[in-house]
């Protein structure tokens, strides 16, 4: 354990929880966005959709279902960034010039965009439609829906990554790694 602590600390990123606080804050945050947004834009998610996933009557009790889910997966994000093989992938030099002339906090707000269309495509994308399918719910909305679900889980990614960057305050010395897939050595 406390290798991998020595490794996180050399690659820039202090302290033992701190993915857990930038996963949360990441993910409270940029799930209050896209919620708001949902509200803005298709009101019947947020109130009738999320509530009838977990058996609960509509309201405005959608809002916190979704602020839970976006809190819970942040964490998931922060706990996958700061593992070896995906921090050592995010911030080891590279030669292409496009990707080694981005900052850590681009870095980390891509990662967070790909995990946005990870989490749409597992969550409802393919979750979503097999439990329509196995409870004889109606017809998946997939070709009306999936277009501003993909740009609000694509924005709650970005966000999250980015955020998680500002908290964790990730250093230059994330920037000095050369492979992330060296065992890392103690020093003691």
């Amino acid at each position: 354990m406390s290798t991998q602590m020595d490794t996180r600390a050399r690659r820039g990123l202090g302290g033992t929880l701190n993915w857990l606080v930038g996963g949360a804050i990441g993910g409270l945050v940029g799930s209050a966005v896209f919620g708001a947004i949902l509200w803005l834009v298709e009101p019947t998610i947020v109130r009738e959709d999320i509530p009838a996933i977990y058996g609960v009557d509509p309201g405005s009790i959608g809002l916190l279902f979704h602020l839970i889910h976006g809190l819970v997966l942040g964490i998931v994000f922060g706990f996958l960034v700061t593992r070896d093989p995906v921090l050592g992938t995010l911030s080891a030099d590279v030669e292409t010039d496009a990707i080694a002339a981005m900052g850590m906090h681009t870095r980390f707000a891509l990662a967070g965009f790909v995990f946005g269309l990870l989490v749409w495509t597992l969550l409802p994308v393919i979750s979503q439609s097999i439990l329509i399918a196995v409870s004889g719910g109606g017809e998946s909305v997939f070709p009306a829906a999936a277009f501003s679900s993909l740009v609000g889980h694509v924005l709650y990614g970005f966000l999250l990554g980015w955020l998680f960057s500002i908290v964790v305050a990730v250093g230059p010395a994330a920037a000095g790694t050369t492979n992330p897939f060296d065992e890392p050595v103690d020093r003691r």
